[in-house]
């Protein structure tokens, strides 16, 4: 006789998602959608979209709060300083900013919210017993501190030609172009150096520090371990090898100094008055706080769908990733 014992149903996991099936940009579709990619990529550089920010504020800062190139030629700890104080004022603003609106005085409350746990207090994983003044001591520490040397070293490199730099009116094609080129390369940088602090030693000495942020919040995203945000800034290095003019590498960096923290903030939206709403958060990334072995990378990439990890925030999904947990384990 069959079991007539209903299915109990699901435990509801997110209080908000966006669309699913989430899906990664369709570049790296095969047969090619030139169309379709063409399509996406207008759509994210829409003047509501994250990167149009990042961008924007690359050319104030580079225009008006940046060093003159002059004062770069020599190492000194006077304008680099001035670019310490700069990023720490971004990022008291956008980290600082987004914690107080959404998790302290709670202006939207819980609408575009993913998960509805708290920041943890009491907790003796974190320094201090608390998620959040753990997270800005690993953030206005170390993760700022690298920010700052890596782009001094690019300002020390252009100012005595160890670096090619371009302008808009020398090379106006590669000068776009590598600003369409820079996401791309920011998350081919991230999945790989993800995947590798994944990986035995580095997981457990490096990479659990971040991870002890199973739900996260703007002062998350760059807390971390001190060789973790050394290396996450190490992508900047690129320019050693491609003309390029400041403005692109502000453009990178801020994608981690600005991205980081939004991408974190645990909330798919922020809402701009009654109506309108800016996108702040990365279900994508949200998704491997979450579940862990999943979504390494970012939607830019594909590495994650050719590699079998890429979690696609349905119901299906979560059976695969614990359905691959258990093979694993099984085979251990």
């Amino acid at each position: 006789m069959a079991d007539s014992t209903p299915t109990p149903p699901r435990r509801k996991i997110w209080n908000y998602t966006p669309a699913l099936p989430i899906k990664t940009a369709p570049y790296w579709d095969w047969p090619m959608k030139p169309l379709k990619s063409m399509k996406y990529l207008l759509q994210s550089w829409n003047p509501m979209a994250q990167r149009f920010l990042f961008l924007v504020v690359a050319f104030v800062v580079w225009t008006w709060f940046s060093p003159d190139l002059e004062r770069a030629q020599t190492l000194s700890l006077d304008w680099m300083f001035e670019i310490w104080l700069r990023d720490l004022v971004i990022i008291m603003v956008v980290a600082g900013g987004l914690h107080l609106a959404l998790w302290k005085h709670r202006t939207q409350q819980d609408e575009y919210r993913y998960d509805m746990r708290p920041m943890a207090k009491g907790a003796k994983i974190f320094y201090f017993k608390n998620q959040v003044w753990d997270n800005m001591f690993w953030t206005l520490g170390p993760a700022l501190l690298f920010a700052t040397l890596w782009e001094s070293l690019m300002w020390y490199a252009f100012a005595n030609g160890w670096a090619t730099m371009i302008s808009f009116d020398s090379n106006p094609v590669w000068f776009i172009a590598l600003i369409v080129l820079i996401p791309v390369w920011a998350g081919f940088h991230f999945y790989w150096l993800h995947r590798l602090l994944h990986v035995g030693k580095l997981y457990t000495w490096v990479h659990a520090w971040h991870h002890k942020n199973i739900n996260t919040g703007p002062w998350s995203g760059l807390a971390m371990h001190p060789v973790e945000s050394f290396f996450l800034f190490f992508d900047t290095m690129i320019f050693f090898f491609l003309p390029a003019n400041p403005v692109h590498v502000l453009f990178l960096i801020f994608h981690h100094v600005i991205g980081a923290p939004t991408s974190h903030a645990g909330f798919e939206n922020i809402k701009l008055g009654k109506d309108a709403k800016f996108g702040l958060g990365d279900f994508y990334h949200q998704l491997h706080h979450k579940f862990f072995d999943c979504n390494y990378g970012t939607w830019e990439t594909p590495w994650d769908e050719w590699f079998k990890t890429f979690h696609d925030g349905t119901d299906e999904g979560n059976d695969l990733v614990k359905e691959r947990r258990r093979k694993i384990w099984s085979s251990k």
